[in-house]
Protein backbone atom coordinates (compact mmCIF):
# COMPACT_ATOMS: atom_id res chain seq x y z
CA UNK A 1 0.00 0.00 0.00
CA UNK A 2 1.29 3.48 -0.86
CA UNK A 3 2.44 5.69 2.00
CA UNK A 4 0.83 9.13 2.47
CA UNK A 5 2.51 11.67 4.72
CA UNK A 6 0.26 14.39 6.06
CA UNK A 7 2.51 17.31 7.02
CA UNK A 8 1.41 20.00 9.47
CA UNK A 9 3.12 23.14 8.14
CA UNK A 10 2.47 25.62 10.96
CA UNK A 11 4.69 25.51 14.04
CA UNK A 12 3.59 28.57 16.00
CA UNK A 13 2.13 28.36 19.52
CA UNK A 14 -1.67 28.41 19.55
CA UNK A 15 -1.95 27.01 16.01
CA UNK A 16 -5.01 25.10 14.84
CA UNK A 17 -3.21 23.09 12.14
CA UNK A 18 -2.97 19.93 14.27
CA UNK A 19 -6.74 19.86 14.75
CA UNK A 20 -7.40 20.25 11.02
CA UNK A 21 -4.70 17.65 10.28
CA UNK A 22 -6.15 15.11 12.73
CA UNK A 23 -9.51 15.36 10.96
CA UNK A 24 -7.91 14.89 7.53
CA UNK A 25 -5.74 12.04 8.81
CA UNK A 26 -8.86 10.17 9.90
CA UNK A 27 -10.56 10.79 6.53
CA UNK A 28 -7.43 9.50 4.73
CA UNK A 29 -7.31 6.38 6.90
CA UNK A 30 -10.98 5.64 6.20
CA UNK A 31 -10.45 6.27 2.49
CA UNK A 32 -8.20 3.21 2.46
CA UNK A 33 -5.92 4.01 -0.50
CA UNK A 34 -2.91 4.81 1.66
CA UNK A 35 -1.10 3.89 4.82
CA UNK A 36 -0.97 7.27 6.53
CA UNK A 37 1.54 9.05 8.74
CA UNK A 38 0.92 12.38 10.42
CA UNK A 39 4.07 14.54 10.60
CA UNK A 40 4.23 17.76 12.59
CA UNK A 41 6.98 20.17 11.51
CA UNK A 42 6.99 21.52 15.08
CA UNK A 43 8.12 18.08 16.27
CA UNK A 44 10.56 17.60 13.38
CA UNK A 45 12.05 20.90 14.58
CA UNK A 46 14.44 21.62 11.72
CA UNK A 47 16.72 24.60 12.26
CA UNK A 48 17.08 27.10 9.43
CA UNK A 49 18.75 25.21 6.61
CA UNK A 50 22.23 24.42 7.90
CA UNK A 51 23.74 21.73 5.68
CA UNK A 52 27.12 22.79 4.22
CA UNK A 53 26.62 20.90 0.94
CA UNK A 54 23.85 21.37 -1.59
CA UNK A 55 20.96 18.97 -0.86
CA UNK A 56 21.02 17.52 -4.37
CA UNK A 57 24.25 15.72 -3.35
CA UNK A 58 22.50 13.98 -0.41
CA UNK A 59 25.72 14.23 1.63
CA UNK A 60 24.02 15.23 4.86
CA UNK A 61 26.13 15.96 7.92
CA UNK A 62 23.45 16.62 10.51
CA UNK A 63 21.29 13.96 12.18
CA UNK A 64 18.17 16.14 11.91
CA UNK A 65 18.64 16.22 8.11
CA UNK A 66 19.20 12.47 7.92
CA UNK A 67 16.01 11.85 9.92
CA UNK A 68 14.05 14.29 7.75
CA UNK A 69 15.44 12.70 4.58
CA UNK A 70 14.32 9.24 5.71
CA UNK A 71 10.82 10.50 6.57
CA UNK A 72 10.33 12.29 3.27
CA UNK A 73 11.84 9.47 1.23
CA UNK A 74 9.47 6.91 2.77
CA UNK A 75 6.39 8.62 1.35
CA UNK A 76 4.72 8.02 -1.99
CA UNK A 77 2.50 11.11 -1.67
CA UNK A 78 2.07 14.13 0.58
CA UNK A 79 -0.70 16.34 1.89
CA UNK A 80 0.37 19.68 3.30
CA UNK A 81 -1.94 21.11 5.95
CA UNK A 82 -1.11 24.75 5.48
CA UNK A 83 -2.31 28.14 6.70
CA UNK A 84 -1.60 31.46 5.05
CA UNK A 85 0.83 33.93 6.58
CA UNK A 86 0.94 37.35 4.89
CA UNK A 87 -0.28 35.95 1.55
CA UNK A 88 2.30 33.16 1.65
CA UNK A 89 3.21 29.79 3.16
CA UNK A 90 4.61 29.43 6.67
CA UNK A 91 8.42 29.73 6.75
CA UNK A 92 8.90 26.31 8.43
CA UNK A 93 7.33 24.65 5.37
CA UNK A 94 9.59 26.50 2.94
CA UNK A 95 12.60 25.59 5.10
CA UNK A 96 11.58 21.90 5.29
CA UNK A 97 11.14 21.71 1.53
CA UNK A 98 14.52 23.33 0.87
CA UNK A 99 16.40 20.83 3.04
CA UNK A 100 15.99 18.09 0.43
CA UNK A 101 15.77 17.61 -3.33
CA UNK A 102 15.76 14.01 -4.57
CA UNK A 103 13.61 12.65 -1.74
CA UNK A 104 10.66 14.77 -2.95
CA UNK A 105 10.88 13.97 -6.64
CA UNK A 106 8.10 12.39 -8.70
CA UNK A 107 5.51 12.30 -5.96
CA UNK A 108 2.10 14.00 -5.86
CA UNK A 109 1.03 16.50 -3.23
CA UNK A 110 -2.34 17.71 -2.09
CA UNK A 111 -3.34 20.56 0.17
CA UNK A 112 -5.64 21.15 3.07
CA UNK A 113 -5.48 24.92 3.43
CA UNK A 114 -7.18 27.09 5.99
CA UNK A 115 -7.37 30.70 7.04
CA UNK A 116 -9.59 33.74 6.70
CA UNK A 117 -11.58 34.71 3.66
CA UNK A 118 -9.15 33.12 1.18
CA UNK A 119 -8.93 29.83 3.08
CA UNK A 120 -5.18 29.74 2.60
CA UNK A 121 -5.39 29.60 -1.21
CA UNK A 122 -2.73 32.29 -1.69
CA UNK A 123 -0.33 30.26 0.45
CA UNK A 124 -0.96 27.18 -1.67
CA UNK A 125 -0.45 29.08 -4.92
CA UNK A 126 2.88 30.48 -3.71
CA UNK A 127 4.26 27.12 -2.50
CA UNK A 128 3.33 25.34 -5.75
CA UNK A 129 6.25 27.07 -7.49
CA UNK A 130 8.67 25.52 -5.01
CA UNK A 131 7.00 22.13 -5.28
CA UNK A 132 7.19 21.96 -9.05
CA UNK A 133 10.85 22.96 -8.92
CA UNK A 134 11.38 19.95 -6.63
CA UNK A 135 9.51 17.79 -9.21
CA UNK A 136 6.53 17.33 -6.92
CA UNK A 137 3.20 17.20 -8.76
CA UNK A 138 0.67 19.44 -6.96
CA UNK A 139 -2.94 18.35 -7.26
CA UNK A 140 -5.62 20.72 -8.48
CA UNK A 141 -8.13 19.05 -6.17
CA UNK A 142 -7.82 20.41 -2.64
CA UNK A 143 -9.59 21.04 0.62
CA UNK A 144 -10.00 24.74 1.34
CA UNK A 145 -11.33 25.99 4.66
CA UNK A 146 -12.18 29.70 4.57
CA UNK A 147 -13.12 31.34 7.85
CA UNK A 148 -11.68 28.35 9.68
CA UNK A 149 -12.54 29.79 13.11
CA UNK A 150 -16.21 29.14 12.36
CA UNK A 151 -15.36 25.42 12.20
CA UNK A 152 -13.47 25.31 15.49
CA UNK A 153 -14.91 24.31 18.84
CA UNK A 154 -13.42 23.76 22.30
CA UNK A 155 -10.16 21.95 22.49
CA UNK A 156 -9.64 23.19 19.72
CA UNK A 157 -11.57 20.71 17.62
CA UNK A 158 -12.12 21.11 13.86
CA UNK A 159 -15.66 20.36 12.71
CA UNK A 160 -15.76 19.88 8.93
CA UNK A 161 -18.70 20.55 6.65
CA UNK A 162 -19.99 18.01 4.15
CA UNK A 163 -18.17 20.04 1.48
CA UNK A 164 -14.83 19.56 3.30
CA UNK A 165 -15.39 15.82 3.58
CA UNK A 166 -16.35 15.55 -0.09
CA UNK A 167 -13.33 17.61 -1.21
CA UNK A 168 -11.04 15.43 0.91
CA UNK A 169 -12.32 12.25 -0.74
CA UNK A 170 -11.95 13.74 -4.22
CA UNK A 171 -8.38 14.83 -3.49
CA UNK A 172 -7.46 11.44 -2.03
CA UNK A 173 -8.84 9.71 -5.15
CA UNK A 174 -6.58 11.88 -7.33
CA UNK A 175 -3.56 11.42 -5.07
CA UNK A 176 -3.96 7.66 -5.35
CA UNK A 177 -4.08 7.83 -9.17
CA UNK A 178 -1.05 10.11 -9.40
CA UNK A 179 0.91 8.16 -6.80
CA UNK A 180 0.51 4.97 -8.82
CA UNK A 181 1.43 6.69 -12.09
CA UNK A 182 4.47 8.54 -10.73
CA UNK A 183 5.99 5.39 -9.20
CA UNK A 184 7.19 4.47 -12.67
CA UNK A 185 9.41 7.60 -12.68
CA UNK A 186 11.03 6.86 -9.34
CA UNK A 187 13.98 4.54 -9.77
Amino acid sequence: MDQLHIIIASTRPGRIGPSVARWFHEVAREHGSFATTLIDLAEVNLPMFDEPKHPVLQQYEHEHTKRWSALVNAADAYVFVVPEYNYGPPPPLVNALNYLVKEWQYKPAGFVSYGGISGGLRSVQMIKQTLTTLKIMPMVEAVTVPMVQKHMSEGPQFTPSDQHNSAATTMLDELARWSAALKTLRV
